[in-house]
């Protein structure tokens, strides 16, 4: 059965309590105790092996970003070379296809020329013969 704490127990537990408290601080090392200097001294190796690792980790991020942007640059200057062959390949074949259109459209001409030099010729001669005939 639980039974309530008078408050005389209540205040010897604290002061129990503060007495504990003080005996564990007064118990402690000092500040140039081997023991303290010690754990001290391998804190700090801790730290400093923790500052180098983490130095080491940036040097290595840093050399993979700039390793990274140098094969991307290459990678956009290949890219922009050869959209620039493809390119000149597309304006020569323009080029080519216009010259051939030309070519096209200057044997229409000459042929409809011809066609035209002929049906006249017929044409003429038909006069020629009719006038002949009704002349």
């Amino acid at each position: 059965m639980y039974r309530e704490k008078s408050f005389a127990e209540r205040r010897t537990a604290a002061v129990e309590a503060k007495k504990a408290l003080l005996d564990k601080f007064k118990s402690r090392p000092a500040a140039d105790d081997p023991a303290v200097l010690a754990r001290q001294a391998e804190r700090k190796a801790i730290l400093d092996a923790r500052a180098k690792r983490e130095a080491e980790k940036e040097r290595l991020r840093q050399e993979k970003l700039a390793r990274e942007a140098a094969e991307r640059a290459e990678r956009e200057a290949r890219e922009a070379a050869e959209r620039a062959v493809a390119e000149e390949r597309a304006r020569a074949e323009a080029k080519i296809r216009e010259q051939e259109e030309l070519e096209r459209i200057t044997r229409e001409l000459a042929d409809e020329a011809a066609k035209k030099a002929k049906r006249d010729a017929r044409y003429a001669a038909r006069k020629a013969r009719s006038k002949g005939r009704f002349g």
